[in-house]
This record gives structure tokens, C-alpha cells and sequence, in this order.
């Protein structure tokens, strides 16, 4: 059983799936709200890694949805202050393991990562079922405007 420091934002359906493959996999969840965390840039950059800053963002959150952000020309020191002063806009989940990092639910690089296989067989048809589904995204994300801010809690397609 692995330690897994789950950041997420409460009410998020695919956090919850993501949750769920986790547990079934037998390890053992510590969840954070990613919105009510006290982030500073310099530890919010470590679950970034090498990855290109486009990649931190939230494509759903409000200020990257309008254009006030655009994720592809802003550099990363801006990006980080930005979320730490706006948390929405980072993308979720932010995972930890020991002293690795990560960002997002690539389940195939979590899978190779901590293992995603179910601990007993009766979750197997669950987790296969989750699995094949789009975990990186927001769940309900269908290209269209849903008309809400994505407040804690408050998103519930």
C-alpha cells in the first residue's frame, strides 16, 4: 500500500474516479482541497516537472475559458503567481508520492507509476469501467458553456 497525497477539488467527478481507482488499487488517500491550500510558487512547481507550462493549467477555469489567460504564451513565473493567487486555474489532481510529483491523471503513467491494478477482483469491472474513461478533463466538459464558476462544491454535472 502506497501513501498517496491527493490534491483535488471537492465536488469534481473525476477527481472522485480518479479517488476511487486509487483506493481500489489499495492505497491509502490523503486528500487536500486544491482550492483552500496555502500554496507558495516554489512548492506548487515541483508538481509541474519538466512539463511545458501549458500543461499546469486548469483548461476548464474560468480566466483560462474567457482568454484573460492564455496558457500557451504565458511564461512560468507569471503562471505560477497567478495560481497561487487563483488556485481554479491549476490543473488537478496534484499528486505526491514520497518525493515524486505529478500533475493531472495520466493513468498509464500512474499505473507504471504506484499501480492502478484493483486489490480484489470484485472492483475489477469498476475500475476497467473508469479507466477507459477521459480522467484528465473535467467530466462534464462537452465544449460548451455551462454558465458557473466552478466554485468548491458547486460543479455538479
Amino acid at each position: 500500500m502506497t501513501r498517496v497525497i491527493f490534491y483535488e477539488k471537492p465536488g469534481c467527478k473525476n477527481n472522485t474516479k480518479q479517488k476511487t481507482l486509487l483506493a481500489a488499487a489499495g492505497h491509502e488517500l490523503e486528500t487536500y482541497d486544491l482550492l483552500k491550500e496555502a500554496w507558495t510558487t516554489e512548492r506548487l512547481r515541483l508538481f509541474f516537472g519538466d512539463r511545458p507550462v501549458v500543461e499546469w493549467f486548469n483548461r476548464t477555469a474560468p480566466r483560462v475559458r474567457s482568454g484573460e489567460i492564455v496558457a500557451e504564451e504565458i511564461d512560468a513565473e507569471t503562471a505560477l503567481e497567478e495560481m497561487v493567487r487563483d488556485p481554479i486555474l491549476i490543473r488537478r489532481p496534484l499528486i505526491q508520492v514520497g518525493d515524486r510529483y505529478e500533475v493531472g491523471f495520466d493513468v498509464e503513467l500512474i499505473d507504471g507509476w504506484i499501480g492502478l491494478k484493483p486489490v480484489d477482483d470484485t472492483l475489477k469491472a469498476v475500475t476497467d469501467s473508469i479507466m477507459s474513461q477521459d480522467l484528465q478533463g473535467c467530466a462534464h466538459d462537452h465544449k460548451h458553456d455551462h454558465n458557473h464558476d466552478h466554485a468548491q462544491g458547486s460543479c455538479k454535472h
